[in-house]
C-alpha cells in the first residue's frame, strides 16, 4: 500500500508539468509545429499519470484477487471446521483452530484421529438403541490436559457402552515410570523428572442381550522427553471380543475384519498381534482368557512414526465394521434367564482381568490428577461372583470356555 501511494504522488507532480518559471521559455524562434516547452512538459506528465494510473489499476487489481482468494481460502477453513465439529462429540481438548494450525505434526493428527473414532463408533452404536443417549462429558485435568467421556446407559440394546478420549500431559509419576521401565524402557529423568504426553481413545461396549458380545478396544500415542531433550515415542492399542456364547460367523467375521486392516501394511502383523492379544488377555488366576481375542500391541515405534500411524488408522477404521454387524445380527435374539445367569457371570471375569491385570486402568490409577469415573468406565453396570459354579459338560457354556482356555485360529 506504501508503494502505491507513493507512485500516485509521483503520477500527481508529473501531471502538474515543471514550476511556472519553467514556463517562459527564452527568446527566439521555435521549430514549426513544435508545442512550447511548457506543453510539452505538461503532456509528458499526463503520459506519465495515465502510466502510473495503470500501473495502480494494475495493482488494484491484483490486491482485489488477493482479498477474494483470503475471503475464499477463509470460507473454506470454516467450512472445514464446522465439518469436523459436526463429526466430533465435543470440541477437542486442544481446540480446533490450534490442531488444525499445528495439522502437520503427528500428535495433532493422532488427536484428530482419536476424535474422529470416537464420533464414528457413538453414531453408530446410538442407531442401533435409538431409545437412548449418550451423555457428553467433557473435563479437564489440572496437571494438564483432559478428555471427553461419552456414556450410553440403560438403553434397549446397550445396557452400558462408554467411547472415552484423553489428551494429558505433564510430568509422569515414579510408579508410572517403574511400571514403563519394568517394560524395558530405558527413561532417563532430570531432577527425577519426565515430561510426557498421553492421549487415546479406548471403549468398552456391555449389551443387555447375552447373545451379543462385549466389544473393547483402545488406540493410543505416548511421548516422553528425556533428561537430555530426545523424546520417546511409541503406540498401542487394539481391539477384541469378548462373547458370553461361542458363535462362530461371528467370530470368523470379526477376525478376518481386523486381519484386512492389518494386511493392508504387513501381512505379518496380524498372526502377531492376534497372538500377543491371546497372551495378554489371559487371566492367569482363573487359567482362561477374557474373551475370544482380536489383536493387541505395545510399545510399537517402528519402522517408522508415520507407519505406526497409519497402521494404528486403519485399525482404528475397522472398530464400527467388525463389530456392529454383529450387533445387528443378534440384538433381537431370544435368551433364557440362565443365559441372562451366565452373562453376568462372564461379566465378573471382565472385572476381574480390568482391574487385576490391565495396563491401561493401571496407568490411569497410577496418574496423579485421573478422572477415575471414566477410567472406571469400563466396568460393566451389572456382574456376579457364585461360590465354585461350574457349568455342566457338553454345554454351551463349557463351549465357550474350552476356547478361552485353548485360543482358536478363526481365518485359517
Amino acid at each position: 500500500m506504501a508503494a502505491a501511494a507513493q507512485l500516485l504522488r509521483g503520477a500527481a507532480r508529473a501531471a502538474r508539468g515543471p514550476p511556472a518559471l519553467a514556463l517562459a521559455a527564452p527568446a527566439g524562434r521555435r521549430a514549426l509545429g513544435s508545442a512550447p516547452p511548457g506543453m510539452a512538459a505538461g503532456r509528458r506528465g499526463r503520459r506519465a499519470a495515465l502510466a502510473a494510473a495503470g500501473a495502480l489499476g494494475g495493482l488494484g487489481l491484483g490486491l482485489w484477487r488477493w482479498q477474494q482468494a483470503a475471503m475464499a481460502a477463509a470460507e473454506e477453513d470454516e467450512k472445514e471446521e464446522e465439518e469436523l465439529r459436526q463429526r466430533f462429540m465435543a470440541p477437542p481438548v486442544s481446540g480446533l483452530r490450534e490442531l488444525r494450525r499445528r495439522r502437520r505434526e503427528l500428535r495433532s493428527r493422532m488427536e484428530l484421529l482419536i476424535m474422529e473414532t470416537q464420533g464414528e463408533v457413538c453414531r453408530a452404536l446410538a442407531a442401533l438403541d435409538p431409545g437412548a443417549a449418550f451423555a457428553v462429558d467433557t473435563w479437564e485435568r489440572k496437571e494438564g490436559g483432559g478428555g471427553i467421556s461419552c456414556v450410553l446407559q440403560d438403553g434397549e440394546v446397550f445396557e452400558k457402552a462408554g467411547v472415552n478420549v484423553s489428551v494429558v500431559f505433564g510430568l509422569l509419576s515414579e510408579e508410572a515410570a517403574r511400571q514403563m521401565r519394568s517394560r524395558g524402557k530405558s527413561l532417563k529423568a532430570k531432577d527425577g523428572k519426565l515430561p510426557f504426553c498421553a492421549m487415546g481413545v479406548s471403549s468398552v461396549i456391555h449389551p443387555k442381550n447375552p447373545h451379543v458380545p462385549t466389544m473393547h478396544f483402545n488406540y493410543r500415542y505416548f511421548e516422553i522427553e528425556e533428561a537430555d531433550g530426545t523424546k520417546q515415542w511409541w503406540f498401542g492399542g487394539g481391539t477384541d471380543l469378548t462373547p458370553t456364547y461361542l458363535n462362530e460367523e461371528d467370530a470368523v467375521h470379526f477376525h478376518k475384519t481386523l486381519k484386512e486392516a492389518c494386511d493392508k501394511h504387513d501381512l505379518k502383523l496380524y498372526p502377531k498381534y492376534k497372538k500377543w492379544c491371546d497372551d495378554y488377555f489371559y487371566i492367569k488366576h482363573r487359567g482362561e482368557r477374557r474373551g475370544i481375542g482380536g489383536i493387541f500391541f505395545d510399545d510399537v515405534d517402528s519402522p517408522s512414526k508415520e507407519e505406526v500411524f497409519q497402521f494404528v488408522k486403519s485399525c482404528a477404521k475397522a472398530v464400527v465394521p467388525c463389530y456392529i454387524p454383529i450387533v445387528k445380527r443378534h440384538c433381537h435374539d431370544s435368551f433364557t434367564p440362565e443365559e441372562k445367569l451366565w452373562q453376568q457371570l462372564r461379566r465378573g471375569r471382565y472385572v476381574e482381568f480390568n482391574l487385576v491385570y490391565d495396563r491401561g486402568t493401571k496407568f490411569g490409577l497410577l496418574t496423579p490428577g485421573s478422572r477415575i469415573e471414566s477410567i472406571l468406565m469400563s466396568l460393566p453396570l451389572t456382574a456376579r461372583w457364585e461360590y465354585m459354579h461350574t457349568p455342566p459338560e457338553s454345554s454351551k457354556e463349557a463351549e465357550i470356555l474350552e476356547v478361552l482356555r485353548n485360543p482358536k485360529d478363526w481365518v485359517h
